[in-house]
């Protein structure tokens, strides 16, 4: 049905009363039946900054100069995580936005006419947008027998009009992180960016390394890295939108950035892809980032790095399914051998469960709000789905 403008208004209570009605159908992270998202419900801290600053615009930074100052900061800590003393970036809006600034970077800072980006065929959706929006080649790089990229591959696929290669540190489907230090050894030999994008990585490696689990290096640390992505709105657990883009040298931010002459606050150069952003994403970055300290990001990562083994480990006992391979980080993703995997996801869903089949396999994302009651409610009923299953055979 179309709607119109309404002639009249409604009062206040009304419309929150209509909201709620409306939105029963929603999903919500406090249920803890979204199983397959890798955002989460916010930390009050960061709920409580983001509306008390919701009214701040860092698309025009003259009017806001506290709150820009502050973003730079949050920029400088992220980059500190991630091996960086400096760093030069923005709280974007997600992942996407990210990527696909560091697209624009790699391609403007190249000769080529006709560009070509290099990128593991794990590598998440941005990259598609990025290509059809930049006019940039994807060069598909194979994944070997672990899901991370092969990089022998990727130099094979190396050209005059490579512009740049990709790693991913915690992928979409697995939470698989590439081999970043041998993709690093090549960008340097072949004088390339390597742009990696951690947007679910970058907030669990750090604190998954120190509580001692064996991960590779991602990021800065390794001198081939020229940028990364990191989302402080998934682990971070800062309100949505809070994506994180990271450049090692100010040149590669120089190279998106375009002039905005008519902003009330002074003339600036922008270089992200939306013109008006909100502040409070940052402030609310910053605000956690200060809260929780390295720290406090341990005791959240070991959790949910905890739970990830548990529910792998029941997945192993149970028949008709089979782990795709054993967790990385906080991701758990399992085939059935019993049903279809489509239909699987299907019936879960019909049942409530938030949960994605994807490319044959179901994945669980271990974020803050989901618990064990949560997982062991979820096995029930796909063990109901899968007798019902074998019943009917």
């Amino acid at each position: 049905m179309a709607m119109r403008f309404p002639s009249d208004g409604m009062e206040e209570d009304e419309v929150i009363r209509e909201l709620k009605i409306r939105t029963r159908e929603d999903l919500t992270f406090d249920s803890g039946r979204i199983l397959g998202s890798m955002c989460t419900s916010p930390h009050p801290l960061a709920r409580r900054v983001f509306e008390m600053f919701i009214d701040r615009n860092l698309g025009d930074p003259g009017l806001h100069t506290g709150s820009r100052r502050i973003e730079k900061e949050a920029v400088g800590m992220l980059a500190s995580l991630l091996g960086l003393e400096g760093g030069y970036g923005h709280i974007v809006s997600g992942g996407t936005e990210a990527n696909i600034l560091a697209v624009r970077d790699m391609r403007n800072m190249s000769d080529s006419e006709k560009p070509e980006l290099v990128l593991p065929r794990s590598a998440h959706f941005s990259f598609l947008k990025a290509s059809d929006m930049l006019g940039v080649r994807l060069v598909w790089a194979e994944l070997r027998d672990d899901y991370t990229v092969d990089v022998r591959d990727v130099e094979r696929k190396i050209t005059d009009d490579t512009v740049g290669i990709v790693g991913i540190a915690g992928t979409t489907g697995l939470g698989v992180i590439d081999d970043i230090p041998a993709l690093s050894d090549l960008a340097v030999d072949y004088g390339l960016p390597l742009h990696v994008d951690a947007a679910f990585g970058g907030f669990v490696i750090p604190f998954a390394k120190a509580l001692g689990y064996d991960l590779p290096d991602f990021d800065f640390r390794l001198r081939g890295v020229s940028s990364v992505t990191v989302d402080p709105h998934k682990m971070g657990m800062v309100p949505i939108p809070a994506g994180g883009i990271i450049f090692r040298d100010k040149k590669a931010l120089d190279s998106i950035s375009v002039p905005a002459s008519y902003l009330a606050g002074g003339g600036v150069s922008q270089a992200t892809i939306t013109g008006t952003r909100p502040g409070a994403s940052a402030l609310a970055t910053w605000a956690l980032i200060k809260h929780l300290g390295f720290s406090g990001y341990v005791r959240v990562v070991d959790r949910v790095m905890k739970l990830s083994r548990w529910f792998a480990s029941r997945i192993k006992l149970m028949d008709g399914l089979r782990l795709v391979r054993e967790p990385v980080l906080n991701i758990v993703s399992f085939t059935s051998t019993a049903m279809d995997v489509g239909t699987l996801g299907t019936e879960l869903r019909a049942r409530g469960w938030g949960v994605s089949a994807h490319r044959g396999y179901i994945r669980i994302v271990m974020m803050p709000h989901v618990r064990k009651e949560n997982l062991e409610e979820f096995l029930r009923d796909v063990s109901l789905l899968l007798a019902g299953n074998a019943s009917n055979l």
